[in-house]
């Protein structure tokens, strides 16, 4: 496959981009997306030029440190990490744009590397359970409902790789957020926190500067653990349950 790549390069945030392009030849179509860019990188580095900066770490699709928009689109056209991405998925000829995620909260660092730590930081703010110290308790010492179990497991399937924040037009983490408020407020033990935790990790979310949640529902459609949209509505519960009861906004 030759492809035309016209790439978003960027030198720091201190310093204006552009959109480069390049081309490359010889293409595997078994290649994945990363795998091409190295390609890439090997190339322009024989030419004395800087190699194309992008997050990666497992390549397995479990990290969430890849992350790009590919023509338009979170992870690119299919619903899988960018790591995953084959280029099985794009023609011989074809034209592909690559951008780094766009959001007022995620801040460009060099090229499609972004600044995600406002992720941790919402985190930081409540998406922990009270644990105390000693040995281990029983494996059944608390019993967890099989259905509050599989509302648990299907929210810690969140990767925090941002593809919600890049999909939506408001730029909001409510989908990232409601992963890990439902996560830990399924539980019986998240229960010690679960007021301050929702009210914490939101007040996180609007001071690390994220947009507001209109319902597009981008943000579900782009999210390659399938995240579900409910998850929002879950939070808002939460959230309202939390102000009723008055409890403290900050763990």
């Amino acid at each position: 496959m030759n492809l035309t790549l016209r790439i978003w390069r960027q030198r720091s945030s201190e310093q204006a981009g552009a959109m480069t392009t390049y081309e490359v030849r010889d293409i595997s179509p078994d290649m994945s997306f990363l795998e091409m860019l190295d390609v890439l990188n090997e190339e322009l580095i024989l030419r004395g030029e800087d190699p194309v900066a992008f997050d990666h770490d497992c390549r397995e699709g479990i990290c969430g440190a890849c992350g790009m928009v590919i023509n338009g689109q979170a992870h690119g056209p299919e619903r899988t990490t960018t790591c995953q991405l084959h280029m099985r998925h794009f023609q011989d000829g074809d034209t592909i744009d690559v951008e780094p995620w766009r959001a007022a909260a995620f801040p460009v660092v060099r090229d499609l590397v972004v600044d995600r730590s406002a992720f941790d930081r919402v985190i930081g703010a409540g998406g922990y359970i009270t644990a105390p110290t000693g040995s281990a308790p029983e494996a059944h010492a608390t019993p967890v409902p099989k259905e509050a179990a599989d509302t648990a497991f299907e929210h810690a399937e969140c990767i925090g790789c941002g593809a919600c924040v890049a999909a939506c037009p408001n730029g909001s983490a409510m989908l990232f957020t409601s992963a890990k408020v439902v996560h830990l407020n399924s539980l019986p033990q998240g229960a010690p926190e679960r007021e301050s935790r929702v009210l914490g990790m939101v007040a996180a979310m609007d001071e690390q500067g994220f947009g507001g949640c209109t319902n597009t529902g981008e943000c579900a459609t782009a999210c390659p653990k399938g995240i579900p949209l409910p998850s929002i509505a879950a939070m808002n519960r939460e959230y309202l349950r939390a102000l009723r009861k008055g409890a403290p906004g900050r763990v």
